[in-house]
């Protein structure tokens, strides 16, 4: 009875927690999308592949923006579609490890999540600062949340390393 009583409690004891893995996870899950997808696209004439998506979604592949984005489609050949899936598949993984890890509360989990998340926030910070979007400015508030509840909590979230002996 007290085992099933303590996976609820480390739950009630860590909301923050399992709210970082969910986004971890859910952006894992979104970038692994998009790599299987740019690997189904390679060889394809990618503004046709546009065209025949917009006339599904009933959009008019003549608007301005449309024209402009085939355009530019035309423009990327296979092998720089190979890398970006190839570089968006990796870092899907990374996710799915570092949620995996956070899962375990394991040391290195934290650490990972924390420069990871960091990473990204002087990248952030210089968008804005070029161009102000909206959007940009709520993932920018949700990373740095994550790195000060991760580096503020991550002694009582995980479990500390203990090197073996050796």
């Amino acid at each position: 009875m007290a085992e099933t009583a303590k996976p609820a409690l480390l739950k009630r004891r860590a909301p923050g927690l399992y709210t970082v893995i969910l986004v971890k996870l859910g952006k894992a899950l979104l970038l692994l999308g998009l790599a299987v997808g740019a690997y189904s696209l390679l060889g394809e004439n990618l503004k046709t592949q546009l065209e025949e998506l917009l006339r599904h979604l009933r959009q008019d592949p003549e608007q301005r923006f449309w024209a402009l984005l085939g355009e530019r489609l035309d423009l990327v050949t296979s092998a720089h579609l190979r890398s970006i899936a190839s570089g968006t598949l990796l870092y899907s993984l990374l996710l799915f490890t570092e949620s995996f890890g956070l899962m375990r509360r394991t040391w290195w989990a934290g650490w990972l999540a924390i420069g990871e998340t960091a990473f990204f926030i002087p990248v952030e910070v210089a968008g804005l600062v070029q161009h102000f979007r909206a959007g940009v400015l709520v993932i920018l508030v949700i990373n740095v949340l994550i790195v000060w509840y991760l580096t503020a909590n991550r002694k009582r979230l995980f479990r500390p390393h203990h090197p073996k002996a050796g």
